[in-house]
């Protein structure tokens, strides 16, 4: 049923919709002002490092929620995995911070 609201209520708004197209509408939009330069700019490799380790430091949260609400069932063998998880994550992070990696003055 929900399907079949979805395919009709899309059909209504394709077939009944207005359609005005105009040079406006068809430019390109970029966060409510007009794009200056290239797409195909160059980023620092500093960007991507920033990038990367915000990825990693997010996917750390993600595993630690869970053992967080399951830290009772998981009992000793839980707590030495997660400590062993987060003393190599905090390794990664001292050698990272000690190449100056985290540092977007220096660039």
């Amino acid at each position: 049923m929900a399907g079949l609201l979805a395919v009709v209520l899309v059909g209504a708004a394709t077939l009944l919709g207005p359609r005005h197209p105009s040079a406006v509408k068809s430019s390109v939009f970029e966060c409510g002002s007009d794009p200056v330069g290239s797409a195909r700019e160059r980023f620092g490799v500093k960007f991507y490092m920033v990038a990367l380790l915000f990825i990693v430091f997010d996917v750390e949260a993600v595993f630690v929620y869970p053992w967080a609400v399951l830290l009772k069932e998981l009992a000793w063998p839980g707590y030495v995995a997660m400590a062993f998880f987060a003393f190599t994550l905090v390794i990664g992070l001292a050698y990272v911070w000690k190449k100056g990696a985290l540092d977007m003055e220096s660039d």
